[in-house]
């Protein structure tokens, strides 16, 4: 097995269908996907449960939701792939994409030389300005440019993966894995991606005016503790 995806998911039962039919037009012999209900209270595990899924598109079930890097983190520890990556369900971000991103940087991912990221495109400019001013602040205190850091996907060698020190469980695993990558200068290979509207359902980070301000805050909390430990 070449590359396993992650996909974390938490109240997503309708977007559920949508996502299986984009797994089924990428998967192959080389890739595994995995689904993670992260304690969703919907119907998504049992709709996943339900469909008729190649062995290779692996459902998983975590009872309690305790944080979106818990699901990314639980399904990477399930993972037979040598490069591993993780993606969202919502059908925002084109599983392709983690593809297109393997595809593009293979040889420095599988020489362990490089770690790979989206690039969010044609975003509206509110959206734009947010993520480079988070961007900016996050850089400025932790000494490392970090760029569009909750963009999808995140491609990398399964070796990093015991290397990974205490990674926080919820929303601030994304700059923990870029923090970590920059802190220990392996190379991040950035590409480009296009960001979708959601098509069911509501943001579970920063979608709305409100999540973004919480997002704010905890990520400033998490900046900060990451400063104090440098």
């Amino acid at each position: 097995m070449k590359l396993s995806i992650i996909i974390p998911c938490y109240n997503e039962e309708l977007s559920i269908p949508k996502l299986i039919d984009n797994c089924m037009n990428i998967i192959n012999n080389n890739i595994e996907i995995i689904i993670v209900d992260n304690g969703s209270i919907d119907n998504t595990f049992k709709i996943l449960n339900k469909s008729n899924l190649p062995h290779n598109i692996i459902p998983i079930r975590i009872e309690k939701n305790i944080g979106y890097g818990n699901g990314i983190l639980t399904g990477l520890n399930r993972a037979n792939g040598e490069v591993l990556s993780w993606t969202h369900a919502d059908l925002q971000t084109d599983l392709s994409d983690v593809i297109k991103g393997y595809n593009l940087y293979k040889k420095e991912l599988l020489n362990k030389t490089c770690v790979v990221k989206g690039e969010r495109r044609k975003r509206n400019l509110f959206d734009a300005f947010f993520t480079f001013l988070m961007g900016v602040y996050c850089s400025i205190l932790l000494g490392k440019w970090l760029h569009d850091i909750n963009a999808q996907p995140k491609i990398f060698h399964k070796s990093f993966l015991e290397k990974l020190d205490n990674p926080p469980l919820d929303f601030s695993l994304d700059l923990y894995f870029l923090h970590f990558f920059s802190s220990i200068n392996i190379d991040i290979k950035s590409f480009p991606v296009f960001f979708n509207k959601r098509q069911f359902g509501v943001a579970k980070g920063g979608g709305s005016l409100k999540g973004k301000f919480k997002l704010i805050k905890r990520t400033l909390k998490y900046i900060h503790s990451l400063k104090k430990s440098l």
